[in-house]
């Protein structure tokens, strides 16, 4: 499981894993429950790559929002695990 810890939203720690560049688990520790549960099953078994492109950038408040966050959180575990 790779850990991140968030920056500027409600949800404070995004929980995931990856088995062959696909998102097969994925947990938002805070956060609004409902939303999150609703990107969860959005997301879940979709490659990586699909998911940054579909959610960087979409803000809520502070510059920042979870999908953005997760998007985030992805790109910076392909980066590390080139």
């Amino acid at each position: 499981m790779e850990l991140y810890n968030t920056k500027g939203t409600c949800a404070r720690q995004i929980i995931f894993e990856i088995q062959d560049n696909k998102l097969i688990d994925l947990k938002f520790a805070g956060g609004c429950s409902g939303n999150l549960k609703g990107i969860t099953k959005l997301v879940m078994g979709k490659d990586i790559d699909y998911i940054i492109e579909a959610l960087e950038g979409i803000v809520c408040r502070n510059g920042t929002s979870c999908p953005d966050q997760l998007s985030k959180a992805l790109l910076d575990y392909r980066n590390n695990h080139k």
